[in-house]
């Protein structure tokens, strides 16, 4: 089979099935819905209301006790703490030299085009010139056709009179 054809419609997503009842958890919104023509919203309430909304924290959020500031855990916490600073400083600064460095790449390509441009025009120029000397020179050496008798001035000469 080659598929469907060409000018076929596409099909659509068949419908969402209905969201199921909603539980009622107070006796107030045992009213009909459409007294207010509002839907009731059920009121939920915490479990532990004193707590941090029924979360778990995750285990590097939980309060540790603070840990003896001459104990081998805590010196080596704080030199592999020391080892990671000092490392994001250095990807920092080396970050910030190849940004720099990238900068005066630019500025001096930058710099190389300008220069391009400037030749570029003075070319232009010099060709224009020379493009419009020589049709000039091509405008003065045509001959008036033979069989006007000179009667009728070019269109574009000028007359006796000077306009």
């Amino acid at each position: 089979a080659a598929g469907p054809p060409r000018h076929a419609v596409p099909r659509r997503a068949p419908p969402r099935p209905a969201p199921p009842p909603e539980p009622q958890t107070h006796a107030s919104s045992a009213l009909p819905a459409a007294a207010g023509g509002l839907q009731q919203v059920p009121q939920l309430i915490p479990a532990n209301p004193s707590g941090a909304g029924g979360k778990a924290l995750p285990p590097s959020k939980m309060k540790k006790p603070p840990a003896d500031k001459d104990s081998e855990e805590y010196r080596q916490r704080r030199e592999r703490n020391n080892l990671a600073v000092k490392k994001s400083r250095m990807r920092s600064k080396q970050k910030a030299l190849d940004t720099q460095q990238r900068v005066n790449e630019l500025k001096e390509e930058n710099e190389r085009l300008e220069a391009k441009i400037k030749l570029l025009s003075k070319e232009l120029s010099v060709l224009k010139d020379l493009f419009l000397e020589h049709a000039h020179n091509l405008a003065d050496n045509v001959q008036p056709p033979a069989g006007t008798g000179g009667s009728s001035p070019a269109p574009n000469s000028t007359s006796a009179n000077g306009q």
